[in-house]
């Protein structure tokens, strides 16, 4: 029987463990955690978000530049298998309003509880508090919890170690070093999925910090189809949620290469420039510019005071509507990998072939966030991770079964 060994417990791992072990290969995962699945189990604390619904051409732009290396996987194990897998385990999904796929029990701990089961059925060993420190002539290195070294060894290795960000569930980027050591090429981790530095004013992070900016629109000035739309939310040091996430790699190029980057708010997206001009015309004599804003537009007090933080507000009305249109938010940084959802960067694509074996480690395979792709939060991430674990492992297969003398 042939073996293999999988470095690292995550929804990539785990998935590629149950996939050559479907196959008949004698599989053990280790993984550093006292538990596997840490960083899927929270991600069940909003619901798991799976996958997504939309389109091909839209689901595959999710993921920026990485959409090309990307859609041949998403091919062999995309949102309809993903959902498939989740049902043969007892947990059925449905599509909420927004597209999104969710297990109908909207949580990940049966989910999680179902699928080590079957794990366990198919005869995987999961090897806890067990660390990766790198190789040996023979195999790879490892450490128990106390510090006691092994090695151990497999006919084929598949690393799924996930990138740096959330370092308290397992996902440290501790590989980085091991691997560059050995020729990878490996771009630099950094956050994604991230809130954004911005210097508001202490009257307004005082009275705002925690507030939903509803239903907004966003943009990064100077790029040009790097827009978004939904709720974000204010915070003491800056801006965060949904919105900002979907135009972050945007925000990090503009942050490269000016050291700041302006972000441009719509706080009427529906509406055109001419409509809100319009509405502003009516502006009551005795009207407070609060009171103008508020009655014309229904605009709240947080994003009102957004627009004071821009500077004096103009009385013209078309140049009030233009304002609002396009509010100025002048992001300086983003929040630290710790306080990031995922990491950008990993393995360069360069590295691995189209099994995502590595080119200078026949036998070796990478799945996950380890490889140099990001994506937003709303099932992209979940998603390719599972698909680059089946990729991988099928290579892992197809490894297994080459006819050594060629």
């Amino acid at each position: 029987m042939s073996s293999a060994v999988v470095i690292g417990g995550g929804p990539a791992g785990l998935i590629a463990a149950e996939e050559m072990a479907r196959a008949g290969v004698a599989v053990t995962v280790y993984d550093r955690m006292p538990s596997v699945g840490r960083k899927f189990l929270l991600a069940g604390h909003g619901g798991l978000n799976l996958t997504h619904t939309e389109d091909r051409a839209a689901f595959l732009a999710r993921y920026g530049r990485s959409a090309d290396v990307l859609a041949p996987m998403l091919d062999v194990f995309g949102p309809q298998e993903l959902r498939d897998w989740c049902a043969s385990l007892g947990e059925p999904t449905f599509v909420g309003s927004s597209g999104r796929v969710f297990p109908r029990s909207f949580r990940a701990t049966p989910l999680v509880r179902a699928w080590l089961a079957r794990l366990a059925d198919l005869g995987v060993r999961i090897e806890r508090r067990t660390r990766w420190t790198g190789w040996t002539d023979a195999g790879l290195a490892l450490a128990r919890a106390d510090g006691e070294p092994m090695e151990v060894a497999g006919d084929v290795v598949v690393f799924a170690l996930g990138g740096a960000s959330w370092p308290r569930l397992g996902s440290d980027g501790g590989w980085v070093d091991p691997f560059t050591d050995r020729g990878v090429a490996v771009t630099p981790l950094r956050p994604a999925n991230v809130g954004v530095r911005v210097r508001w004013s202490g009257v307004f992070a005082d009275r705002f910090e925690g507030t939903p900016l509803k239903n907004v629109g966003l943009s990064v000035r100077g790029r040009p189809g790097a827009t978004s739309h939904g709720d974000a939310m204010v915070t003491r040091t800056g801006i965060e949620g949904g919105p900002v996430y979907a135009i972050g790699a945007a925000i990090r190029d503009g942050l490269d290469a000016d050291g700041r980057c302006v972000l441009e708010v719509d706080l009427r997206p529906t509406l055109t420039v001419d409509q809100l001009a319009e509405r502003l015309e009516r502006r009551r004599p005795k009207d407070s510019a609060s009171n103008w804003l508020r009655r014309s537009l229904g605009l709240d007090p947080v994003g009102i005071g957004l627009l004071r933080e821009s500077g004096a507000l103009p009385t013209d009305p078309t140049q009030t509507a233009r304002l609002v249109k396009a509010v100025p938010v002048v992001a300086t940084g983003t929040m630290p990998l710790e306080r990031a959802i995922s990491t950008a960067g990993g393995i360069a694509w360069s590295e691995v072939d189209d099994a995502l074996m590595l080119r200078r480690l026949p036998g070796t395979f990478v799945a996950g966030e380890m490889l140099d792709w990001e994506a937003p939060t709303g099932g992209y991430l979940l998603q390719a991770s599972f698909s680059t674990g089946v990729v991988a492992a099928r290579g892992a297969l197809a490894w297994l079964q080459r006819d050594p003398t060629g």
